[in-house]
């Protein structure tokens, strides 16, 4: 009961802090002070005591999308384990169930923003489709890494059978896994390169398009589920990188913590020093990444690991 109530409570109050560990990289590598680490939180409450505006032309799916997009994401957060070996909802097979999951979430939107009528987030809503289908193999790919080896389907038992005694360089396939992952974490969060959270510019946003017709609540609803969204996948490479499920209790949310900060990091500088691919580019770079998931599935092989 007190794991339960540790991971609802990481996954409901956790998240949005690590949006704003982002900001605060990119403000610093720009020479600014940027806005404080709270500040995702003022925001979701902000918008959360607003009201909403509808256009005429929409129907109860886009106002359906953001509540089950962010219904779908915390049922998701239920399956991947946090601070201990085991998570609340895990069951056998729950890999499949967890990419279902984020699949709904991003299928939910996309209803939501062609419900608009809006050729402009029609194109937004056809380009998120056409990313997630790429990036989807990579995760699968990376996922099959993992559980291959331990003959399980399970998230839970999956990570916590990794070769710890044994990790680094003998365990090429593992390093592909997270590398593979890590894109897919970009990809899915509407991150540089793949992605521009805070474009601007019309002919090339993707993710945030899609949700320019969203106000109020609703947009707080889509923040929060993409604050959430990002905190699970962090973590899933987190339990890769890190022996989380080894040190369990304290010491287990510590390590988990402090490997969403490094990987918050990670994306903070990724964006202060690239700009975002071109769209056709796009696809290889997610091509890219199920090659490397790929690639790790063969040195499994060849290890007598498969």
């Amino acid at each position: 009961m007190t794991n339960t109530l540790l991971h609802v409570a990481l996954l409901l109050l956790a998240p949005p802090f690590y949006l704003g560990l982002i900001q605060r990289v990119k403000a610093l590598a720009a020479g600014r002070t940027g806005p404080p680490l709270l500040q995702p939180y003022r925001d979701l409450a902000r918008l959360f005591r607003k009201g909403a505006v509808f256009s005429v032309t929409t129907t109860w799916l886009f106002r359906a999308g953001p509540v089950l997009s962010l219904a779908a994401t915390l049922i998701a957060g239920l399956l991947v384990p946090l601070q201990a070996g085991a998570a609340p909802l895990g069951f056998p097979g729950d890999v499949i169930a967890l990419a279902g999951l984020l699949a709904l979430a991003r299928f939910v939107t996309i209803l939501a923003a062609l419900d608009t009528g809006s050729s402009f987030e029609g194109m937004g809503a056809s380009r998120e489709a056409g990313f997630g289908a790429l990036a989807e193999p990579a995760f699968f790919l990376a996922l099959a890494i993992v559980c291959i080896p331990a003959r399980t389907a399970s998230i839970g038992e999956a990570w916590g059978r990794l070769p710890w005694e044994t990790w680094g360089a003998a365990h090429p396939a593992m390093l592909a896994a997270a590398g593979a992952l890590f894109v897919f974490l970009l990809a899915e969060n509407a991150r540089i390169p793949v992605d521009d959270p805070a474009t601007h510019l019309e002919l090339t946003m993707v993710h945030e398009v899609m949700v320019l017709d969203h106000s109020g609540p609703d947009l707080g609803f889509i923040l929060y589920g993409s604050a959430v969204k990002l905190f699970l996948v962090s973590a899933l490479l987190v339990h890769l990188l890190l022996p989380v499920p080894l040190a369990g209790g304290v010491a287990g949310i510590a390590i988990l913590l402090g490997g969403q900060a490094l990987v918050a990091i990670a994306v903070g500088a990724i964006e202060s020093s690239m700009a975002r691919l071109r769209l056709p580019r796009v696809p290889q770079f997610l091509i890219g990444a199920s090659a490397l998931a790929a690639l790790g599935l063969v040195a499994l092989f060849y290890r007598g690991s498969l």
